[in-house]
């Protein structure tokens, strides 16, 4: 009479829960670093946009220096002014956004915006 051996399923189950949390961990490292990108691009839009009308606003009522008033706006919302244009009476600024310290690899952003008076027409 032949023996015969036996397969053990024994541990089975503990692989495939250890699978599923590794995968779901996965997914919310990703979900967390579109979400920390997501943040950072905001950041810099209203940093952008806040720094033109401030720079637009001290421009028409004759400051020296409105990109300055910019770079000061730009710095109290987390972002450092990188350009900023006067034209006329309009002016364009530039500023980025680093993004978490806790993910040095994320791309930091860059956004413009740019603030005067209204075109006629």
């Amino acid at each position: 009479m032949p023996v015969r051996r036996r397969c053990s399923q024994r541990g089975a189950g503990t692989v495939f829960i250890l699978s599923i949390v590794l995968v779901v961990m996965v997914a919310l490292q990703a979900v967390a670093v579109l979400a920390a990108g997501q943040s950072a691009r905001h950041r810099a839009a209203a940093a952008a946009d806040l720094a033109a009308l401030a720079a637009a606003n001290r421009l028409a009522f004759g400051s020296a220096d409105p990109c300055a008033d910019a770079g000061r706006i730009a710095d109290a919302n987390g972002a450092v002014l990188r350009d900023c244009v006067i034209d006329g009476m309009e002016v364009e600024v530039q500023v980025r956004v680093e993004t978490t310290s806790a993910l040095p690899w994320l791309p930091a952003q860059d956004r413009r915006a740019r603030a005067g008076p209204p075109r006629p027409g």
